[in-house]
């Protein structure tokens, strides 16, 4: 196949798809239907069993044994919380959560999304074993909500997409810190004191102005993580931690880096103007100089903007769905029906439907109430009222935080259920409530 085939008939639409807001929520709902699909035929038995085979990581007494749904669940979804502590960092720094001003809406609308959803599980399993299950209705799933957004295109204000974002960030950092406080298991003090070294090891690298990523994998995953995850403490905690030591400072500010380019484009210039005589020789002059764009790109690019940017794609089209892959395959049989009146399907599925709508609306109408904000520019009430029912949608953390508050099968399900119907409940309400409204 010649090369512009290949780039118009696989390479490209790749490309377009993997660009578009949309592909992620796509992706994954994909591989839930996918694995609903096979879970439910006479591959099941395959399925199950294929997720829990032993893998062992080390040597000899220094060895690690997890099943592949835990590697998957501890060990690549601590990318994704890399990747999403990046993000709070950004938005920290520069972005919605910067001033106190700017973080204080979308945070308070975060916090009464998180409490009464929480509320309500624990009202319908109060003294039961299923208590435990109180932070899975708590989340926010940031892939589909923005995905039903930009679905909706013009048709919403792009402020309210900037609010939805910040109330999403905020509820993942709330989920963050609900996973170290209540979803840890028993702690070894001698491990936390190596991930508090490694980490010590990565803030001072930042700080005296240490810009190689390799350097930071090594010691944020072979140290820093690695320690977390023998410790006890969650290890998505750890890659969080390590978002927040990556350096945000640029070798050359940009005024240098113009000044530069201008510089290695004149020198191409120049190249160019050599006689034919000189033709070999000019061609590796210039691909000599052109490379050099490359390494004056990343001095002028912060170590943070480069990971997000190189990391986003396999989080996004490879991580993501195949956790969704492999967490979402449940079961049915014929007591599955009975299941939806369980105190764990009605807890969370009413905790995500009522309790996060509720909880949004309710603390951004009291931050506008008593006057210590305002509503952003160009939004209304019809649109917080919209960005309540999508903030309902609980998928991906929500399923996350299944696996850790339960170890019965049973109460696996019954949660994935209520995690399967309310989200698809609260994508379907908010995306036709948003489309009907004016642009």
């Amino acid at each position: 196949m010649k090369k512009s085939t290949l780039d118009l008939y696989l390479i490209l639409p790749v490309k377009n798809f993997i660009e578009k807001q949309t592909s992620v929520g796509l992706s994954l709902i994909s591989a839930t239907i996918l694995a609903l699909i096979i879970a439910n035929s006479p591959l099941k038995e395959l399925y199950h069993s294929f997720w829990e085979q032993e893998i062992y990581l080390g040597v000899e007494d220094y060895e690690i044994s997890k099943s592949l749904l835990h590697w998957i669940n501890d060990g690549l979804m601590s990318m994704f919380f890399f990747l999403v502590g990046l993000e709070l960092k950004k938005e920290v720094l520069h972005g919605e959560l910067s001033s106190v001003r700017k973080a204080i809406l979308p945070v308070a609308a975060a916090l009464g999304g998180m409490i009464f959803p929480a509320l309500i599980f624990w009202a319908f399993n109060s003294g039961s074993d299923a208590i435990s299950g109180w932070g899975i209705p708590m989340a926010t799933d940031i892939a589909f909500a923005l995905g039903i957004l930009y679905l909706l295109g013009d048709r919403v204000p792009l402020s309210l997409k900037v609010f939805l974002t910040a109330i999403a960030i905020a509820d993942d950092l709330g989920a963050v810190l609900v996973i170290a406080v209540f979803y840890t298991s028993e702690i070894s003090l001698d491990s936390l004191g190596i991930g508090a070294f490694f980490l010590f090891v990565l803030i001072t690298a930042n700080y005296i102005g240490i810009r190689n990523t390799l350097f930071y994998a090594i010691m944020g995953i072979g140290g820093l993580w690695l320690a977390i995850l023998l410790s006890g403490v969650h290890a998505t905690i750890a890659a969080v931690l390590a978002a927040f030591a990556i350096p945000t400072r640029k070798r050359i500010n940009t005024s240098l880096f113009l000044r530069k380019a201008k510089l290695l484009s004149y020198h191409i210039k120049s190249q160019v103007k050599k006689p034919p005589a000189e033709e070999t020789r000019k061609e590796e002059d210039i691909s000599n100089t052109i490379s050099k764009f490359s390494s004056l790109t990343e001095d002028a690019t912060a170590p943070l903007q480069r990971l997000e940017h190189s990391l986003y794609p396999f989080v996004s089209f490879v991580v993501l769905p195949l956790f969704a892959f492999a967490n979402a395959g449940i079961s049915f049989n014929t007591d599955s029906l009975a299941f939806l009146h369980s105190p764990v399907t009605l807890g969370v599925g009413l905790g995500l439907i009522f309790g996060k709508i509720f909880g949004v609306i309710l603390f951004t109408r009291l931050m506008v109430w008593t006057g210590i904000s305002s509503l952003p520019r160009r939004l209304k009430w019809k649109h917080i009222h919209g960005a309540g029912l999508l903030a309902a949608i609980g998928f991906t953390m929500s399923l996350f935080i299944t696996d850790l508050a339960f170890e019965e099968e049973t109460y696996l399900i019954q949660a994935k259920i209520g995690i399967f119907s309310a989200s698809l409940l609260a994508g379907l309400l908010g995306y036709f409530y948003l489309k009907t409204l004016k642009k």
